[in-house]
């Protein structure tokens, strides 16, 4: 019976990792985006308008869809998020107005990602001890990480073979079918289920949380100061990441006049799937807050050493380490999440942490394009995004585990 319950979580974290890889549709706005015939009469910022909403919705979405996997499971929200991807699309695939895009991909895909996502790794987590949460995590969110590895190039070809709107056509057809029918894998392990730990190795204390002797609410978590201590770090942390996805293209053009601006994101979405899993399983061995704080200052010192950087030989591994430090975040705050306010109501919970993302994701590339605007170059933006990085890696040291008074 065991060998089955834990063939079952393995299913379970693939499954999960597969709906992130088809949620990854967020990916191809910046294709689609550059694809809008110029007939449409689209402005630059009508432009960005569709991608932004779609951040800000998947965000919000993200803490009634964690309330409600949390109450009737993680399979029937999925469910509704893989609907609601396609019927977004779909809707977007009709129309060629600023407005119709609005709330086909940004309003409706955007609150179907959030739906899918927030389903994704909570039941994986149910399955596995405490010493793999960073691990699952990392495996669950890589699927997101990965997705502009090949979302973003078929997206191309389709524009280039059906042009934009037929694209978005196929894509939500696909998108609703393909998120439907794996959301039917995600279940919840039975009433009373216990994971096995694994025994140790020896008798060496392992730096891993021990499990919260409480689930708190998420009336009670927003109560407590570590929830907006680690709320404040992932604004800082994820932003500073986002802010340099958005802008990669154009940074490597700016400081080597490099066009082919798409090998060096494809470089950074490899190392942002790898720090989602192997900073996670990290995790486990030496804690969340120690992670955390190697995460923070290396991306902070990658930050201030980006201004320097003007070959496309430096860009590699530099494109590579930005997206590992990026993608940590996403297994690290799910993990800490849980570790400190406990697995019965995560789904809301790290709902709640997630917006966050949305948050830093919102303003960290606005910053950024204001500071090319007004300057030509990115270099403040790097000092800021430096700055606001060492602010997280100062608190993850200060931030300890919530005790019931």
């Amino acid at each position: 019976m065991t060998d089955q319950m834990k063939n079952r979580g393995w299913a379970v974290t693939f499954a999960g990792m597969a709906i992130n890889l088809a949620l990854g549709v967020l990916y191809t706005w910046s294709v689609i985006s550059k694809a809008i015939p110029a007939e449409w009469g689209w402005n630059e910022a009508q432009r960005a308008l569709p991608y932004s909403v779609a951040i800000i919705v998947f965000a919000l979405v993200m803490v009634p869809a964690g309330r409600l996997q949390d109450k009737i499971g993680p399979r029937w929200v999925a469910l509704a998020g893989g609907i609601s991807v396609g019927l977004g699309m779909i809707i977007a695939s009709r129309t060629n107005t600023v407005t119709g895009f609005i709330v086909g991909f940004g309003i409706l895909t955007g609150a179907g990602i959030g739906l899918g996502y927030a389903s994704a790794t909570p039941p994986a987590l149910k399955w596995f001890p405490p010493k793999k949460t960073g691990l699952i995590a990392g495996i669950v969110v890589s699927g997101f990480g990965l997705a502009s590895l090949w979302i973003a190039p078929l997206a191309k070809y389709l524009i280039d073979v059906f042009k934009v709107q037929n694209t978005m056509l196929i894509f939500g057809i696909a998108f609703l079918i393909v998120v439907s029918l794996i959301s039917q894998l995600l279940v919840n392990p039975p009433e009373g289920y216990k994971p096995q730990a694994p025994q140790p190795a020896s008798s060496t204390t392992s730096a891993s949380p021990a499990p919260v002797k409480a689930d708190y609410s998420l009336s009670e978590m927003l109560k407590t100061p570590q929830f907006y201590m680690l709320w404040i770090m992932y604004v800082f942390a994820a932003g500073a990441g986002l802010m340099i996805i958005g802008k990669l293209a154009k940074i490597v053009d700016v400081q080597s006049g490099i066009k082919a601006g798409f090998i060096f994101v494809a470089i950074l979405a490899i190392g942002n799937a790898a720090g989602r899993i192997i900073s996670g399983s990290m995790s486990d061995k030496i804690g969340r807050t120690l992670t955390m704080l190697i995460v923070f200052i290396f991306q902070a010192i990658l930050m201030f050493i980006l201004h320097f950087i003007n070959s496309a030989a430096l860009f590699v591994p530099i494109a590579f380490l930005l997206g590992f430090n990026y993608g940590s975040n996403l297994s690290l705050f799910p993990s800490a999440t849980k570790d400190y306010f406990g697995l019965k109501n995560f789904g809301v919970n790290y709902g709640a942490v997630f917006t966050a993302w949305g948050v830093g994701g919102f303003f960290m590339p606005i910053i950024s394009g204001k500071v090319f605007d007004a300057t030509g170059n990115f270099n403040s933006a790097y000092l800021i995004a430096g700055v606001c990085l060492i602010i997280s890696a100062v608190l993850s040291q200060l931030v300890k585990a919530p005790k019931r008074a």
